[in-house]
Formats: C-alpha cells, structure tokens, sequence
C-alpha cells in the first residue's frame, strides 16, 4: 500500500493566556497501526529534543545566597527565582549570554524591564517579577543559555568569586501533547486511520513550527542510521554481558516523587536532587539524615515502590 495520499493539514491555530500557542494537526491516510506508531513519536521527539533559551543564573547586587532579602521589595530571594521561570524567551542563538535589570522604587518590576541581547526577545513581557515599596535600587545580572529538556541547579553557586545564583532550568518549548486516533471506512469498506495531533506550545515557538522541526529531526536520524546500516564484524560494540545496565530513571527530580513537604526538605538539604542520588543511600542511611525520621523514610520507599517499581536493598 503506498502512502501517495499521506498529508498533514493544520486543522486550528491559536494564541491562548500569558503568550502560550495552541495548535491541532491532522495527519490522514493511514494504515492500520501507524497512529499510535507515529503518534508516539511525534509526541516523544516534541517533548523531548525541541530546544529553548531560559534564564540558568542570576546575580542580585548585595545578595549573597538566596535566603538573603532584598530591602524595600515585598518578596523573598525564593519567590523571585520562582518568578523569575515563569519568564519565556525567544532567541536564535545558542551561545550563552547576559542581561541586565536595574530599577529604581517604588515601582512594580516585570519582565519587559530586562535589558536583553539583540538575539532573545520576551514572549511574556508583562510577566511579574517583584514589587519595591520604597526608592531602594534593584540590581540584577541575568544568565541566560539554550539547551533541551531541563536542567537542575547543581549547586547553590556556580562560583562564589562571582556570586551568581543557580535556577534549575527548563528549556522545553513544549507544554503539552496529545493525540488521537480515528479509524476511517471508505465504500468498499477498507479501514484507514487518521491521527489528530494537539500541540500547546509556551509561545517561543509555533505548533506548526514545532512539528515542521521534529519532522526534520526524525527524517535525519533515520537517514543518519541508513547512511551506516553495514556494520563490520570486527565493529561490534561489547557484548550485552560485560555491559552495565542503566537504570532509566536515575535523572528524574525527586519533585516527580511529589512527597510530603517535610520528607522532600530533608532530600533537598542533604543534596538528594534526582532519583540517582536517592539510589546512593541505603534505608539506614536515608534515617540518618537530619530531622528525616521513620514516617519519612516509610514514605520514600512506598513511593519509589508504587510509582517507579523500585525497591531500595
């Protein structure tokens, strides 16, 4: 069966609150069982490999960690960082740059008050940031760099000579994907299906766009696996049993746990940031943390167990 009739149209386009896109696509004339084969895909590649630009580290003059505060302005170091990722970016270049924000009170910040490199533009400029309440200064020196999937701050620091403030980071331009699938009868009674794609987008990038980008991206993957397909004998990888298995969830955050306040705290403070860490600590040891008792533990190994199978030896 060839697929000479294979289209994808755009079946609706819009622009929803805060700068966000909404888009809707139809791929139709398909066979029986290539929906959910290329629903998938779709859907895993746009998650996964579109990239974006975001703020990774700030400087605030006069700050030196982020339980400091800043006097005359109404929020705290933490709920300004909070703040300060809701902020989308637009950029063409992939290289990392700086930009400044230097406001005097009483004034209400927002994100159009950020002084930006020719190369990135603000999706969301009325974005709220902080309030001065009297004529104090603020000062701050923004990071900014392009990546795909997110990034967790390291450590609070990227270096104290410099006093930057790490963010953890989230370049994904993909809010959201789903899919489904229709199955079409024509008059001799055939089966065809027809996927509908809907696609939310932070507005850094349009729905058509996006999957205009992941197309390309899976059509030079596979043409990459092509290109070198003939694998010599003598080119074979190691054997499956001198290969270590990688444990597929070891860089997940320890937020997708969604635990207690309490026990999340206390993983937080000991530097427990991702499932790979939690895995270097043992039940015992896990107890010995500061102010993480038995009810803690209890929680985190349910958890692990029920959501991610696994069971702490």
């Amino acid at each position: 069966m060839t697929l000479n009739n294979l289209y994808l149209k755009s079946l609706k386009s819009e622009k929803i609150e805060s700068g966000a896109m909404y888009g809707q696509f139809l791929i139709n004339s398909l066979r029986p069982g290539q929906g959910i084969t290329i629903g998938n895909l779709l859907r895993r590649v746009l998650l996964n490999d579109l990239g974006g630009t975001t703020i990774t580290a700030v400087r605030i003059a006069g700050i030196r960690d982020e339980f400091s505060i800043i006097p005359g302005v109404r929020e705290d170091i933490l709920e300004i960082l909070l703040n300060l990722k809701g902020i989308v970016f637009k950029s063409t270049n992939t290289d990392v740059s700086f930009g400044r924000l230097k406001v005097k009170g009483p004034a209400v910040i927002t994100a159009d008050s950020i002084q930006l490199p020719s190369n990135i533009e603000i999706v969301n400029p009325n974005h709220y940031i902080a309030t001065i309440s009297t004529s104090n200064v603020v000062e701050i020196e923004f990071k900014f760099e392009y990546g795909t999937g997110y990034k967790l701050a390291g450590q609070t620091f990227c270096d104290k000579s410099e006093d930057f403030l790490q963010i953890d980071a989230i370049f994904m331009p993909i809010q959201k994907v789903d899919f489904k699938i229709e199955n079409v009868y024509d008059n001799s009674n055939s089966i065809t299906e027809r996927l509908v794609l809907d696609i939310w987008t932070n507005g850094s990038i349009l729905p058509e766009d996006a999957i205009s980008s992941v197309s390309t991206f899976i059509i030079e993957l596979f043409n990459s696996i092509m290109e070198n397909k003939v694998i010599q004998e003598n080119d074979k990888l190691e054997t499956t049993a001198n290969l270590t298995p990688i444990n597929p969830h070891i860089n997940i955050a320890i937020e997708e746990l969604q635990l207690s306040v309490r026990a999340y705290n206390c993983l937080k403070r000991a530097q427990i940031n991702t499932i790979g860490d939690l895995l270097q600590y043992s039940p015992e040891k896990l107890q010995e943390l500061k102010n993480f008792g038995r009810k803690s533990a209890d929680e985190v190994f349910t958890t692990l167990k029920t959501k991610l199978g696994i069971v702490l030896k």
